[in-house]
């Protein structure tokens, strides 16, 4: 598909997301007139590049060995894990936390000292409080996990919150930069699928 079609495709599928109110971002990175492919991408994978402005696809930290993006994968799953179930932050940060810590969520401080500091606050409030990874997807320095979260009414909700967490991380696999979404689970579905 050359680029006029795509960006044509574009305009027309955000247009008819914002007809129906739906939230959609579509991002295609261009140099000049042509598309910019994502460094070691196949033909069919340039199609469509998404555009990361903190971590490029040629910054030193994209791997794409299936060894370290699953090295990646654990780590994160560790760091979320050991901060928020094993309620120590403190030695989550110790194991897999880098030279800094970018944070993107507005209730939280930049730095691993303001991390710490929430978390404990956060999971000394709410002692039952639990988020269960239930699917983890890495690619490039990015890591994202689509979780469960539970035990902190009225924070999570009765029925829990659905949470993405995005994470970046540097070269040697340690975490820098995150970035979170969430939402209270709906006590109706109209196709009785699961949320998470």
């Amino acid at each position: 598909m050359r680029i006029t079609n795509l960006s044509r495709v574009a305009t027309f599928v955000t247009a008819v997301f914002l007809a129906l109110g739906l939230g959609f971002t579509f991002g295609v990175a261009q140099q000049g007139s042509a598309q910019a492919p994502a460094s070691g991408a196949s033909s069919a994978d340039q199609s469509l590049v998404a555009n990361e402005k903190s971590a490029p696809q040629s910054s030193k930290a994209c791997v794409r060995s299936r060894h370290h993006l699953e090295r990646n994968k654990q780590n994160v799953e560790a760091f979320y894990t050991t901060a928020f179930n094993d309620k120590d932050p403190r030695l989550a940060v110790e194991l897999y936390g880098g030279d800094e810590y970018i944070q993107h969520n507005p209730l939280a401080a930049n730095g691993f000292d303001a991390f710490i500091a929430f978390v404990e606050g956060f999971t000394g409030a709410f002692p039952d409080a639990h988020i269960e990874i239930v699917r983890i997807v890495a690619e490039c320095d990015l890591v994202v996990t689509h979780s469960l979260a539970t035990g902190a009414e009225p924070v999570y909700t009765e029925l829990g919150t659905k949470l993405v967490d995005i994470f970046r991380l540097d070269e040697n696999g340690k975490i820098v930069e995150h970035w979170d979404v969430g939402a209270p689970i709906s006590p109706t579905s109209e196709n009785g699928n699961p949320e998470v």
